[in-house]
């Protein structure tokens, strides 16, 4: 694994006293005598006196250092600057536009900013796609048999998928984020152990960070997908609409939201250390 940046903070201190006793270690105890600095000068051969004598006017040659300059010091490592670090994709196809790297600190968003992260993760290329494969497991399972088989039974099933996806990101990173002054992003912590990072990762569907910088319950998201959870009732069969269905609609939705989080939080670890990308 490559060395952290700690590791190479410490590395340096323990090395810094070595590289400057290095730099000090050869005083001018070690300069040659008088005839030698005379044979440096004179190019590398020692000339007579009387040849001296017989050149008055010849010009001193320029001293030749006698140690050639250090180079410059080496000893600090720059981080690793792929350790946090988030792409806006997670596997190369699921949206990850709300993911900070780790060590990061952003200006909050605008209510504008925050409609168009919701837009974004609503109408990306791969909610079409997973709405597609959450339609063809609902139907295979006959999860409402009301909505009937073959390819009306699953336009049925696909708009409404679509529907649920669409409605809780507007509402859990654009409507109450706006309503409450939160930060919808999820921040990387990218350090400590994997248990503390798990909890740090799942506890974020409940704590989040506020536009001002503090510290919140996190509204956004337990009560946006409680609204989602209800506008649903809206648009499926009234033999769906009951009070539990509903509860289990909630929860199914922060069930996803603290996975998707638990992805966030290692996707830059996978990346590195099982793709080997930096």
């Amino acid at each position: 694994m490559p060395i952290t940046r700690n590791a190479a903070v410490i590395l340096f201190f323990f090395l810094l006293p070595a590289l400057a006793w290095a730099q000090t270690a050869n005083p001018d105890k070690q300069a040659s005598p008088a005839h030698e600095q005379e044979i440096l000068q004179s190019g590398g051969t020692e000339a007579p006196a009387s040849q001296s004598a017989a050149d008055p006017q010849s010009k001193p040659q320029a001293p030749v250092p006698s140690q050639a300059p250090a180079p410059a010091p080496a000893d600090q490592k720059k981080p690793d600057s792929s350790e946090g670090k988030q792409t806006s994709r997670m596997f190369w196809v699921v949206p990850n536009f709300a993911a900070v790297s780790a060590n990061t600190q952003l200006p909050p968003l605008s209510a504008r900013e925050k409609f168009k992260l919701g837009t974004e993760d609503s109408v990306d290329y791969s909610s079409f796609v997973w709405a597609g494969l959450v339609s063809a497991q609902s139907m295979a399972l006959r999860s409402y048999p009301e909505f009937g088989n073959g390819p009306a039974g699953y336009g049925r099933y696909y708009w409404r998928a679509f529907a649920d996806q669409a409605s809780g990101a507007f509402f859990t990173e654009a409507i109450f984020p706006v309503l409450t002054h939160e930060d919808p992003r999820y921040y990387t912590m990218g350090h400590g152990g994997f248990f503390r990072r798990t909890a740090y990762a799942l506890t974020r569907v409940v704590v989040t960070k506020t536009d001002s910088g503090g510290r919140s319950f996190n509204y956004s998201e337990v009560v946006g997908n409680a609204f989602e959870a209800g506008l649903s009732n809206a648009y499926y069969p009234a033999e769906e609409r009951s009070l539990s269905k509903t509860t289990v609609n909630w929860a199914t939705q922060l069930e996803a939201a603290a996975l998707n989080n638990f992805f966030r939080e290692f996707w830059p670890d996978i990346r590195q250390h099982i793709f080997r990308q930096k």
